[in-house]
């Protein structure tokens, strides 16, 4: 192997690192792979450039407008309000989820079917009296395996599919080529998770006063001379609020704690609560409270209060705030938003809130501006899991965009056209009937994830190029002693632990061309080698941090690290035994 095959191997296993042991952004790094292979000349111009016009990429891109169309249009809402009903109990409730996620997350990004269905059935919970963190897990998994269904059901199977292409110069697979896979995975998946999710979850709702509500710190001040000054807490009606308390005032640096009914409110009195979302929205409607800023200066969000709204969102692992606390990472001034409430493993965070420090998977109750949901689209350092006061769905329109939904997947499945030219026709479809504006269809491309994938392909092609696939498929060779199972569950577990340590793109488009490789070696065929790899790359369960969906659950589900360990474990090891077995019996690798 010559000095480009070591320094291709070296920049990989850099990159690498870096994503696991800095939080720098997948993206940034590589990127910075791109532009080193690109000047080193170890790749030429149209090989670094070749992922950006990979169809798969393309693919995907298309794909986030034509789920921004089904969700601008009501289309999600109107499959969840009919499937959720009214379970008689917890195993019921879990297989009313599976069926409208695992269907929707198999022809589109499971990211916005999550985000719709987070706060329907955290009021869905409240309503039918199961606690949530029974159910946010089971919501974040089906999406997971319901990516596994189709070829177009997870950006990672479309990515492979495009490399696959670019490598070998095949045609690519159909629309449900994965399907013989993932079909019954997904079936043995959710009846292990039926029959041991109720046992293995938490039900945080018997933890304390609020049930199965997620505690918030809250923090408001009475206005000076507004209408509550010189009423008692009881006059005033802070009282007997609905699933909210008053647990402390702090007045001229005093505290007054166990606040007794008769305790009179004066101008400037900083009141910290606890309760749930809803309440607190309530609670800022009181004329006479207003929010209270992290830190003493004015808000510059206090002029102009019709025009801002309440955004709740979970902290990205990307976010540059955290570690900092909410006063010291100047919040305000960075993202034009402030912090009325923080919410960690479903519990209220102790004491002031300009000290809290965040950590990736907080749940944040802001306030902001219109323009910052847009920014977050492309900035990412939050997943937007409930925009409290966006714009009514489409809903004359939500109809039209299941017709087109519909119509893609069975040109696509049918080979009338590519799934590339079916996921275009899909996107501009669902712009020229309205189902999503043009501007909705602009914020759905989520550019970190498109840049990501559109680098990470130089890696690949580098270490194809270079021989370093050739040299690590002959240490795979040698480690199975030519044993052609061995060699394939090599492969899975190689994927698998990438896919939780960065991220699962990232993962798939370095082993192929290794797995390509060791199958041209081996003599046998490439499909079930790119079967495990598509599915090792989607069955990221054991931790938060390990897929997107993950974290977005993490804080509504008010859930601690180890409650994923706990049931993502045996998820990763189940999918992936089922996996391996179907792969050698249906190609008789034994």
């Amino acid at each position: 192997m010559e000095w480009q095959g070591w320094f291709s191997l070296i920049l990989t296993l850099s990159c690498l690192l870096i994503l696991v042991l800095t939080p720098a952004s997948p993206h940034i790094v590589m990127l910075g792979a791109l532009v080193i292979l690109s000047i080193s000349g170890v790749l030429g111009p149209s090989e670094v450039l070749q992922g950006f016009s990979n169809p798969g990429l393309i693919t995907i891109a298309a794909m986030f407008v034509v789920a921004a169309g089904l969700n601008s249009s009501g289309g999600i809402e109107i499959l969840v309000r009919k499937a959720l009903g009214q379970p008689k109990h917890l195993r019921s409730a879990m297989l009313r989820i599976f069926a409208p996620v695992i269907l929707l997350s198999g022809f589109l990004n499971n990211t916005p079917v999550v985000a719709t269905m987070i706060p329907a059935i955290r009021s869905w919970a409240r309503r039918i009296n199961i606690a949530p963190s029974k159910l946010m897990i089971p919501l974040s998994y089906g999406a997971i395996l319901g990516g596994t269904l189709t070829l177009i059901g997870s950006s990672t199977n479309l990515i492979i599919n495009g490399e696959y292409q670019a490598l070998t110069g095949g045609p690519g697979f159909p629309l449900f080529f994965v399907t013989v896979i993932g079909l019954p995975v997904t079936i043995v998946a959710v009846i292990f998770m039926w029959l041991w999710f109720p046992k293995a979850l938490p039900d945080r709702q018997k933890k304390s006063l609020f049930g199965d509500l997620r505690e918030f710190t809250l923090e408001v001040s009475v206005t000076k001379g507004g209408p509550l000054v010189g009423k008692s807490i009881e006059q005033a009606g802070l009282r007997h609020l609905p699933r909210i308390y008053l647990v402390e005032i702090e007045r001229d640096g005093a505290i007054v704690t166990a606040v007794p009914s008769e305790e009179i409110l004066k101008g400037g009195d900083r009141l910290v609560f606890t309760g749930d979302t809803q309440a607190i929205s309530d609670l800022l409607r009181i004329n006479g409270l207003s929010p209270s800023p992290e830190n003493q200066e004015t808000s510059t969000l206090e002029v102009e209060r019709a025009e801002r709204r309440l955004v709740e969102a979970v902290v990205s692992p990307h976010c540059a705030a955290i570690g900092q606390g909410i006063r010291d990472a100047r919040f305000r001034d960075r993202y034009g938003a402030v912090v009325l409430a923080v919410a960690r493993n479903g519990e209220r965070v102790e004491g002031n809130l300009g000290t809290v420090i965040l950590k990736p998977g907080d749940t944040l109750l802001l306030e902001a501006r219109p323009a910052f949901v847009s920014r977050q689209r492309y900035a990412k350092d939050f997943l937007l899991i409930n925009d409290l006061q966006t714009e009514s769905p489409r809903h004359e329109k939500a109809y039209i965009a299941w017709t087109i939904l519909a119509a893609i997947v069975v040109l696509a499945g049918t080979g009338i056209i590519s799934m590339l030219n079916a996921a275009l026709l899909g996107a501009c479809l669902m712009v020229i009937t309205g189902c999503c504006s043009i501007n909705t269809a602009e914020r759905s491309l989520d550019l970190k994830v498109l840049i990501t994938i559109g680098a990470a392909f130089a890696l690949g092609m580098a270490l194809k190029k270079t021989g370093v696939a050739e040299l690590i498929a002959n240490s795979v060779l040698t480690v199975s002693a030519g044993e052609i199972w061995l060699m394939l569950v090599v492969v899975y577990i190689c994927v698998s632990i990438l896919t939780e340590v960065i991220t699962n793109n990232g993962a798939a488009i370095l082993m192929l061309p290794i797995a390509l490789t060791v199958t041209d070696q081996a003599g046998i065929p490439h499909e079930p080698f790119v079967l495990a790899i598509m599915m090792a790359a989607s069955a990221s369960f054991a931790t938060p941090l390990g897929y997107q969906t993950n974290l977005m659950v993490y804080g509504p589900g008010g859930y601690r690290f180890s409650d994923f360990l706990k049931v993502g474990l045996p998820m990763n090891f189940l999918v992936g035994m089922v996996t391996v077995v179907l792969l050698i019996v249906f190609w008789d690798l034994s």
